[in-house]
């Protein structure tokens, strides 16, 4: 099995990007020949078992009512062989061959990633037709399942089986295929779906972040007050008599709204904001702090092992912008860049393992060593 290419047939990136991204659903038969999960059954449970591990089961009872338990759990017996599935999110962050699917994805930048959920289902298992506001890829691992996705439909009713599951009416199925290991669907946000096993199946779900406007704004205010940076008040000293005094004039709204988005045009503000709210991670990561802070010296008696491998964590988010200031961010954090720091940079932002002798070739370089110590002690890369 090889994850590292998908079989396009006869599309291409170019092409789904074109005809498909965020406009119609597709379904490529053999994305992935003789794929094999990157996790089994066995282990997505153990990972439910975690608190820090968001997990549930949507389940049907012999009344045919829907279900939905979160985890963490400790036992799975009382569900017994049919009509339930495990879900569990940011299965990435916890198992690096998960991670691996993102690869074939990096034709869409990595800020729009947000996780690989996996969940395994039993027969007639599935959560119910859905829409979800976002795009999504799911890759079918063992088993077969039945999948419907239609068109989008302002006439769909919202459904409520259970209070923690929203649900949609019946709708026209515009595909209706069964998948097997190695097929890909891609299913863009508002189009209703419902997926239903066969037979025990495992599916991974590649889910990209789509922030809405009033999650941006919020979070640009609440980094205008860490920063105070929102204190001025406005003026207006250029006024002119009113001769309407209960009218908010034209002139006023648009002075109060050029005050308010004067912040938003300071790019060196904007950039350090929107890539450390880029790279924040959504689900809990294994961070590795070391035991004792690595400094330069404990770095060059790491160094004289030939066989050291730096890992990042997985699962991390992390992205650089090169315009005003060059800035690695990582898991919501900056890190300032010059020309002597940018190449290690990119090795950190795109996640590549370095072996001992590649990360001496950076150690000529003092700065090089403050960013790379600084990583490992912040626990987002680790020595393996």
């Amino acid at each position: 099995m090889t994850i590292d290419s998908l079989n396009w047939g006869d599309l291409s990136p170019e092409k789904f990007l074109a005809e498909y991204w965020q406009k119609k659903p597709l379904i490529i038969k053999q994305a992935f020949t003789d794929f094999q999960d990157t996790i089994s059954a066995d282990e997505l449970a153990g990972l439910a078992m975690e608190a820090e591990i968001e997990s549930r089961i949507v389940s049907v009872d012999s009344n045919k009512n829907w279900q939905v338990d979160h985890g963490p759990f400790e036992d799975f017996s009382k569900y017994g062989e049919s009509q339930w599935t495990l879900l569990v999110q940011a299965v990435n962050n916890w198992s690096r061959p998960t991670h691996a699917l993102l690869s074939p994805f990096a034709f869409i930048p990595n800020w729009r990633i947000d996780d690989v959920m996996v969940s395994f289902s039993t027969p007639n298992g599935g959560v119910g037709p859905h829409l979800d506001q976002y795009d999504v890829f799911i890759l079918q691992g063992s088993g077969k399942r039945r999948w419907q996705v239609g068109a989008p439909d302002n006439n769909l009713k919202t459904l409520l089986p259970h209070a923690d599951l929203k649900q949609v009416s019946s709708f026209t199925p515009i595909i209706d295929e069964v998948t097997e290991a190695g097929d890909l669907l891609y299913i863009p946000p508002n189009h209703p779906h419902n997926g239903v096993s066969l037979e025990n199946s495992v599916n991974f779900s590649i889910g990209f972040q789509a922030p809405s406007s009033q999650d941006l704004w919020s979070s640009f205010a609440d980094k205008l007050i860490d920063k105070n940076l929102g204190e001025q008040r406005f003026s207006d000293p250029d006024r002119n008599v009113s001769k309407q005094s209960h009218i908010i004039s034209q002139q006023d709204k648009q002075q109060l709204k050029s005050f308010m988005l004067e912040q938003m045009s300071n790019d060196v503000l904007f950039e350090e904001f929107i890539g450390q709210y880029l790279t924040q991670g959504h689900h809990a990561l294994e961070i590795l702090v070391p035991v004792k802070d690595i400094d330069e010296d404990k770095l060059q008696d790491i160094l004289s092992e030939p066989d050291i491998l730096f890992m990042p964590v997985s699962g991390l988010k992390a992205a650089i912008i090169d315009d005003n200031q060059t800035t690695l961010f990582i898991n919501g954090e900056s890190f300032l860049l010059d020309d002597e720091t940018v190449a290690l940079a990119e090795h950190l932002a795109l996640q590549t393992p370095l072996t001992t002798l590649e990360v001496k070739t950076f150690m000529t370089s003092l700065k090089n060593t403050q960013l790379l110590t600084s990583v490992l002690n912040k626990g987002y890369w680790y020595i393996e």
